[in-house]
């Protein structure tokens, strides 16, 4: 189908939602004034923004107060906490900008907003010394590159472990602009095969801005690089990018030089409810990026208050895979901004993949989880066992800093309550066999 035979009657524009003018919203009156107050404290701290696709096709506002999508975009209260919170609101009643910003910047650097050793350990450099602080390399064939013109999305996830991309303070930003120095990194690190585009989203991009990331790669001929990923949201929060957007054709083309050049496209696409991919435009979106050869890949974290269901997993890597889509991850949330909130303990998370997992057919058992992304690596639970007579948790790892650590299963002591890697003991007391290397790695960065 051409974009000339899309029928849609119009194009659609895209228009953000703010704090400025939410309360505008028609949808606004089944809030609240007292819910749109809260709101507006808890945005002044996590970043908040959503879009009119969002707002008028994935939520329910005849209950907008138990809408998983509404959560998903929304602040709630309870993503600050009550010290936090009432922190905040006091801020706000004083209309001193000054120390507005100072109190929201406060709280936001008690929220670890850097989790898993991400400045410490994960920012490369190059041969000559120089820190590429728009660049990650954590898993020896991945690395990660933050387009500087990417740091935004087309609206906000309220868990979003990035969310410090977004909040105006710049020394927790990574952002980068020369491609240049990405070309010479991936010369100077033969090992790395993978380069990941990710934000923010990078499909916030017009098509001829991400081409001159993307050519820099192609045309540098490099042979050890054999695929790139796009981390994005798009296919659900704004699927016109590959529909109708005016370079909607051109950022297709690009996806179908990439696979033409011989280079595999990973589209890392975050789907967090089953909600996000029942309507048209999302239908039609994924049949255009998969028409370029592009293999699109699944991924979410298992989120209280919004997707903390075995059968709406099960609904949803069903209907991904029927859309020709790979399940890949379910993560746990990273202990990072409102993990109070969204997270679910690692004992109830395994049993909700577990009764997902049971449900689905061999196509979608692709999927891998639930896994944290923690300092040493993907650590995921595979399961709860009996050892020597002890209950214990096992785990294993999917990626590691230290590839010798990848697939190796280890065990913890039963927790109910733990929900991160931190909060585990080692079965049997002492470390795990992982932590004596992770001081090296620390004392040698």
């Amino acid at each position: 189908m051409s974009l000339q035979e899309w029928e849609w009657g119009q194009r659609p524009r895209l228009s953000s939602y703010t704090l400025s003018n939410v309360r505008g919203l028609p949808q606004a009156a089944a809030l609240g004034e007292d819910r749109l107050a809260e709101m507006d404290v808890v945005a002044h701290v996590l970043p908040f923004k959503a879009n009119n696709y969002v707002v008028e096709n994935l939520i329910d506002w005849s209950r907008p107060e138990a809408d998983p999508m509404f959560v998903l975009t929304f602040p709630q209260r309870g993503m600050l906490s009550e010290a936090n919170y009432a922190e905040m609101a006091a801020a706000l009643e004083t209309r001193d900008k000054k120390h507005i910003d100072e109190t929201a910047n406060a709280i936001r650097l008690r929220l670890n907003p850097h989790p898993a050793g991400q400045m410490e350990l994960n920012v490369p450099r190059l041969a000559d010394g120089t820190m590429l602080h728009g660049m990650q390399h954590k898993y020896r064939e991945t690395c990660l590159f933050f387009p500087s013109q990417s740091q935004t999305c087309h609206a906000y996830c309220s868990f979003c472990f990035r969310w410090p991309q977004f909040v105006g303070m710049d020394g927790l930003k990574f952002a980068m602009r020369e491609s240049e120095q990405l070309v010479q990194y991936l010369r100077e690190h033969p090992e790395v095969t993978d380069v990941l585009f990710t934000g923010g989203d990078p499909m916030i991009m017009r098509a001829g801005v991400f081409a001159t990331y993307v050519n820099a790669l192609l045309e540098a001929r490099i042979p050890t690089l054999r695929t790139i990923r796009i981390g994005t949201k798009a296919l659900s929060y704004w699927p016109y990018k590959f529909l109708t957007d005016e370079d909607a054709g051109d950022m297709l083309d690009l996806f179908g030089r990439v696979t033409q050049a011989g280079v595999h496209l990973a589209i890392m696409a975050h789907f967090n409810h089953v909600t996000e991919m029942r309507t048209r435009a999302c239908a039609e979106a994924i049949a255009r990026v998969r028409a370029t050869g592009a293999q699109i890949r699944t991924q979410s974290p298992l989120l209280a208050h919004i997707n903390d269901d075995g059968d709406m997993w099960a609904a949803m890597w069903t209907e991904q895979v029927r859309r020709g889509c790979v399940p890949y991850y379910m993560f746990v949330v990273r202990d990072t901004g409102a993990q109070h909130y969204f997270g679910v303990p690692l004992v109830r998370a395994h049993g909700i993949f577990t009764q997902a997992y049971r449900q689905v057919s061999g196509l979608a058992r692709t999927v891998r989880g639930p896994s944290m992304s923690a300092t040493p690596g993907k650590v995921a639970v595979d399961g709860i066992v009996d050892v020597a007579g002890r209950r214990a948790m096992a785990l294993r790892f999917l990626q590691g800093r230290d590839p010798a650590w990848v697939g190796r299963p280890f065990y913890a002591e039963y927790d109910e309550a733990a929900s991160w890697l931190d909060g585990l003991r080692p079965l049997g007391g002492g470390e795990f066999f992982f932590e004596a290397r992770l001081r090296e790695m620390r004392a040698a960065r």
